[in-house]
Order: C-alpha cells, then structure tokens, then sequence
C-alpha cells in the first residue's frame, strides 16, 4: 500500500483540420475548417523511486506530447478528414490536388473524433498511467468531452 496520491496531468495540443461531413443536413456538409484545440487528462501516482530519472513524476510531459503528437496531431494537422465509407473517400485520388486527405473510418465529427482519440492515446500510454478524459475543442465555444469513467 503506498501513500502517494493519484495526480492528474493535462496537455493541451493545436491543430488546424478541414473537413466534411457528408450527407449533413447543414452547411457543415461542406469542406470547411477548424483550429482543434485538444486537453489530455492522464492519471497515476507519481514515481517513488529516488533512484529513476522520472522520480515525482506521474509521466514525462515530453512522453505525453511525443504519444499525442504521433497519433493526433502529426497525422491530421493541415488534413482534410473525410469519411472513408462515403463518396468522399474519391477525394483521396485528388490528393495531389487537394494535398493531405485523411480518410477516417467514420463521420469525421467532434464526437467520433473525440471517441477515436481516447482510444489510440489510451494504448499508448505506459504501464501504471491511465487516460483520465479529453476535451477537443472544435470552436472556441464547442467541445466535446470523453471520460474514461463513462466508458468503461
């Protein structure tokens, strides 16, 4: 048994994406974009050992930015995401045209965006820290929030 508490730790993270949501009943049916702005919340309890380069630590902030960038940021920044199950996905045969085209293998909303981030960031994080929730920020007045609470 160990005294030390859980702490939680956030991140926030940028990035500018296009999309389009297909057979949308408004105008965001149209290719549009966003500056995403993303919060991640990892927990655990800080390292005990005097001896690791990490002692105090929950998790490397550094590690965390590394995992997100990877498998968030990198791939989508400056991306047209569209849905791969739809026409839209043609649109990768103009990637020469339209540069960066990411098909996603759902409605490229907040919330599956959201519900997709949980999952690959969680895979990827080291042994004793836990995805704790994320906020992604699609305006600067909308957002949607996963917590892993609710999706045990």
């Amino acid at each position: 048994m160990t005294n030390t508490p859980v702490v939680r730790l956030t991140k926030q993270f940028r990035f500018e994406a296009a999309h389009a949501l297909y057979n949308y009943d408004g105008p965001c049916k149209n290719i549009h974009g966003h500056s995403y702005l993303l919060y991640v919340t990892v927990k655990g309890r800080p390292l005990e050992d005097p001896a690791d380069p990490k002692h105090g630590m929950v998790m490397d902030f550094g590690m965390l930015k590394q995992i997100v960038h990877s498998l968030i940021v990198d791939p989508l920044d400056h991306a047209l995401m569209v849905n791969a199950n739809t026409p839209h996905k043609e649109m990768m045969e103009q990637s020469d045209l339209l540069g960066k085209v990411v098909a996603v293998p759902y409605q490229p909303t907040c919330e599956h965006m959201i519900h997709d981030f949980a999952h690959k960031i969680r895979d990827a994080l080291p042994e004793g820290v836990s995805l704790h929730s994320l906020r992604l920020h699609e305006t600067t007045t909308s957002y949607a929030e996963w917590f892993a609470e609710d999706n045990a």
